[in-house]
């Protein structure tokens, strides 16, 4: 697994328009928060259960991927939910994953705010809002 902030991770997805862009926030998330635009929507986990399903989460992504050496790009929250689904990407044979470090909203700051001190969002990436 690679790790590239925000800003590498935009500068990737211009360098190889063949990329998959896998958003593994729940849909829900996703829509109301914002995303990057162009991002397909796989759930990590999804509601009611939360409850992450490595091998479904994998088998979603084979389908939405050309094949398991296409470049897959994912981005979460912050960047956490995105390393154990990268793992199970790799675990079921994808040789190229790319985690977006800080993810869209990045860490909390001292006032429990995101998108204050890192993230998709706070460096001013192009992104949608439902």
């Amino acid at each position: 697994m690679k790790h590239l902030p925000p800003k590498e991770a935009w500068n990737y997805l211009q360098q190889h328009p063949d990329a998959l862009f896998v958003d593994v926030r729940m849909e829900i998330e996703s829509l109301y928060v914002g995303r990057p635009p162009g991002v397909v929507n796989v759930p990590w986990y999804e509601y009611p259960d939360l409850l992450p399903d490595p091998a479904k989460f994998a088998e979603t992504v084979s389908r939405e991927a050309s094949s398991k050496a296409q470049p897959v790009l994912l981005i979460c929250r912050s960047g956490q939910r995105t390393l154990a689904a990268a793992q199970a990407l790799e675990a079921a044979g994808f040789s190229e994953v790319i985690n977006v470090m800080h993810g869209f909203e990045g860490e909390l700051d001292e006032q429990f705010r995101r998108s204050t001190l890192t993230g998709w969002r706070f460096d001013g990436l192009p992104w949608e809002q439902m």
